[in-house]
């Protein structure tokens, strides 16, 4: 079985930012599922399975990274998956305070899975997906911050 761990978020859409993230996070894991997760809450700007295609496209030489979907409960999935380990990126202070509050319930819930926090590397730092889909939707070049080409914007 090995160290697994997982990486979840919306990724709507995935940047280099996250790029960033796994690939620092692969070599400490046997295997690192990224988990698109769907938030019944949100009204996301791409699809689950849009989003699932770019991911896989991107790690697909890559058998240590895994892509799946799911909802619910992030902690839930990973003892579904029988990871031990959360990836969680970082940009902010700000992004630190969510997450510690996270951790700290995830811990409660699930005591068996430790969250795993790393910094955003300074290039990517400034980096984030609504910044990315807000270029996107003025058409103006979001591409230094994506690997793969978004669909046209219609609204």
């Amino acid at each position: 079985m090995g160290k697994i761990a997982v990486y979840a978020g919306s990724f709507c859409p995935f940047t280099k930012g996250h790029e960033d993230i796994v690939s620092r996070a692969v070599p400490l894991f046997d295997r690192l599922v990224i988990a698109v997760g769907h938030n019944f809450l949100k009204k996301d700007a791409f699809s689950v399975e849009q989003r699932l295609q770019w991911i896989q496209t991107l790690y697909a030489s890559n058998p240590s990274v895994e892509v799946t979907a799911y909802t619910g409960l992030t902690i839930d999935l990973c003892r579904k998956l029988g990871a031990r380990y959360l990836v969680r990126g970082l940009r902010s202070s700000q992004d630190f305070l969510k997450e510690e509050e996270l951790a700290l319930v995830n811990r409660r819930i699930a005591p068996e899975v430790e969250t795993l926090f790393l910094l955003a590397s300074d290039r990517w730092r400034p980096v984030s997906s609504s910044m990315v889909r807000e270029l996107w939707s003025l058409g103006a070049d979001y591409t230094p911050f994506v690997s793969y080409k978004l669909p046209d914007f219609r609204l």
